[in-house]
């Protein structure tokens, strides 16, 4: 399979429209377009019964110590895990592309609902929830189920940029079995034996300065 996209270019730098946040010269950050990018593929293989689409950041640092914090820096060697931005599941297996901003347009607060998809431009399409779950879970006025897509929003004192990894999986199943609030992990264990075939397209990201400039972290 092929995968590409008319936001970016793979190994190359995401634009602000389709994260959740842009850097703010007064505030470090500022809350931004959200929308989720063009995505196109081909070459799916003739016994595909579904798609997925799973977005994932693998640059999250382990440990929150220092995240967001004046005067430090979120160093390059501290250890990594997985957060992931989008889980979408159940895609018609004649489906070849997505339109940017068809199923993110802005933030939600509390997040978008789900796992059926309000307006979906594709019928019986369903997402999961995604990782700013967890993330605002103590705020008061964010806290919330995130399902579908919320793009990116790195600590921006984080001493690399993040890659953002876009993967479509041509599956076997006509339907992922998951339900309620499943999450990138859950989909992925549900596919494994499953997939027929796939294909990633990775974008970077940085709300550093001086990180966007020489991105540390760039594919």
């Amino acid at each position: 399979m092929k995968l590409w996209s008319d936001s970016f270019k793979d190994g190359e730098a995401i634009p602000g429209e389709f994260a959740f946040c842009v850097a703010d010269p007064t505030n470090h950050v500022a809350m931004s377009a959200n929308r989720n990018p063009h995505l196109a593929w081909s070459d799916v293989p003739a016994a595909t019964r579904s798609l997925a689409i799973i977005v994932h950041d693998p640059d999250v640092p382990s440990r929150g110590d220092d995240v967001n914090q004046e005067g430090k820096t979120v160093p390059v060697d501290l250890p990594r895990v997985d957060f992931y931005h989008w889980t979408l599941i159940d895609l018609p297996t004649d489906l070849r592309n997505i339109a940017a901003g068809s199923f993110a347009n802005g933030i939600t607060p509390r997040g978008k609902s789900g796992p059926a998809i309000s307006d979906s431009p594709i019928a019986n399409a369903r997402h999961g929830i995604n990782d700013y779950t967890g993330w605002f879970a103590q705020d008061k006025d964010m806290s919330g189920n995130y399902f579908g897509y919320d793009g990116p929003c790195p600590p921006w004192n984080d001493a690399i940029a993040h890659r953002y990894v876009f993967t479509v999986y041509a599956l076997d199943i006509e339907h992922v079995a998951v339900d309620g609030n499943f999450t990138g992990p859950d989909v992925l264990a549900a596919i494994s034996g499953h997939v027929l075939a796939e294909a990633s397209l990775t974008g970077w990201y940085s709300l550093n300065p001086a990180v966007a400039a020489t991105p540390t972290g760039k594919v």
